[in-house]
């Protein structure tokens, strides 16, 4: 019986020794990571250990056998740039991981347990990027997806996995994750909501859309694009009056504020865009003259509005460019109507090119400080040049288009 007992001892301590070594091996290798030559070999001794350990039916079930083959496999996953050889340790690593987790009931290997998943997070982000390079979207989702299991707070890899599920067509996961990334400490957050909205629009719910401004606004009080967009969303979901009625209270409440009336005025001016492009396919000439007033007092109200703004700040380059824009609208639309006019039409066709001067005219000083504010906008030199045209002054006109070449090559937007 002694004896028996005796080499019951000695062949249990013999499968622990393996385990032992394995960590021993292990660790050693982690040390040695960035330098191949001297962690690889360490990384295969610890392999023959685990192995050894997770074939003895003394050590198999123990939760550093587990947590240690995890560590070992996942690293050789890890480590290998080809799939066909490395998601099969992947998935023994993974398997090791989950039953870790349930041997692990004290959280002793804990530690050790939160790397092996580090380790197949970093297996999963190059699997991943590999995959939404070549366009592989679903795996690339999936992949990206685990990888936030793993990191849940990570804003890259929240980013990631919403961008590889936007790029599926996966629109819920899509928007469950820039969800998320909108509350976290994301250096872009504000952005996130715009493109929140667009996510909502493309899967055709303007009211998850709207939604998602309202709470970037809530947040980002001051962020002009996203009141842009605002402002965009509640005119393509017919909200005109919505969008107006909380401009207007704001105003109530801040009557120096410069920017409501700006916004105001985009609500206006943007409404009346719109009518415009209803006059263009309206097939009665008792429809078109009803849009085009509709359109004339949208640009009325408009005008009003930037006029207030810049009775604030005459210095508001929004202001001006805008200003600029619903002046020389009507300007645009007398001078192409007078063009249409038959050759035997000319004392109406005088008249009407005298009208649009007198028109493009008043446009002309917000043009001009739109570009002196800013000189590098495409836009508001765009807007100067339809002014020269339109006054059929062909030097200005060509001076400007060249200097806005010159800013499309520099890549200026």
């Amino acid at each position: 019986m002694a004896g028996l007992l005796g080499l019951f001892s000695v062949t249990a301590f013999a499968q622990k020794g393996e385990l032992s070594t394995a960590q021993s091996e292990y660790d050693t290798y982690e040390g040695l990571r960035q330098q191949p030559a001297l962690a690889l070999p360490k990384l295969n001794k610890a392999k023959e250990s685990i192995d050894k350990a997770a074939a003895n039916a003394k050590t198999a079930t123990l939760p550093q056998t587990y947590a240690l083959k995890a560590a070992i496999y996942g690293s050789f996953a890890e480590r290998d740039t080809v799939e066909a050889t490395s998601m099969p340790n992947f998935t023994i690593a993974e398997e090791a991981l989950k039953k870790a987790k349930e041997a692990d009931t004290k959280g002793e290997f804990k530690k050790l347990i939160d790397n092996s998943y580090l380790i197949l997070a970093q297996y999963q982000i190059k699997k991943g990027v590999k995959a939404f390079q070549t366009q592989q979207y679903d795996v690339a989702y999936k992949a990206f997806d685990f990888y936030r299991s793993v990191l849940p707070e990570d804003t890259t890899a929240i980013l990631y996995t919403g961008l590889a599920a936007l790029n599926a067509k996966n629109y819920p996961a899509a928007i469950s994750n820039y969800t998320k990334l909108a509350t976290t400490k994301y250096s872009k957050a504000e952005g996130v909501y715009g493109d929140l909205s667009s996510i909502y629009l493309t899967n055709k719910d303007t009211v998850g859309a709207l939604k998602a401004i309202s709470d970037g606004l809530v947040k980002y009080p001051q962020n002009a694009e996203l009141r842009k967009r605002e402002i965009e969303i509640s005119l393509q979901t017919g909200k005109q009056k919505e969008i107006v009625d909380k401009i207007t209270a704001a105003i109530a409440n801040d009557p120096k504020n410069k920017e409501l009336y700006y916004y105001a005025g985009l609500v206006y001016s943007q409404s009346a865009d719109v009518t415009g492009q209803k006059i263009s396919t309206a097939k009665d000439v008792a429809g078109k003259n009803a849009l085009q007033t509709q359109k004339t007092q949208d640009l009325d109200k408009a005008k009003e509005m930037y006029k207030k703004a810049l009775e604030i700040d005459a210095s508001y380059y929004e202001a001006n460019l805008n200003m600029g824009y619903v002046l020389i609208s009507p300007a645009i639309d007398t001078y192409n109507a007078a063009n249409k006019l038959p050759a035997n039409k000319q004392k109406e066709y005088d008249a009407a090119m005298a009208k649009a001067n007198v028109q493009f005219d008043l446009a002309k000083p917000y043009l001009l400080k739109a570009v002196e504010l800013n000189p590098k906008s495409v836009d508001a030199l765009n807007n100067l040049m339809t002014y020269y045209k339109g006054k059929k002054d062909d030097a200005n006109a060509a001076k400007t288009k060249a200097q806005i070449d010159a800013l499309n090559k520099a890549g200026v937007k």
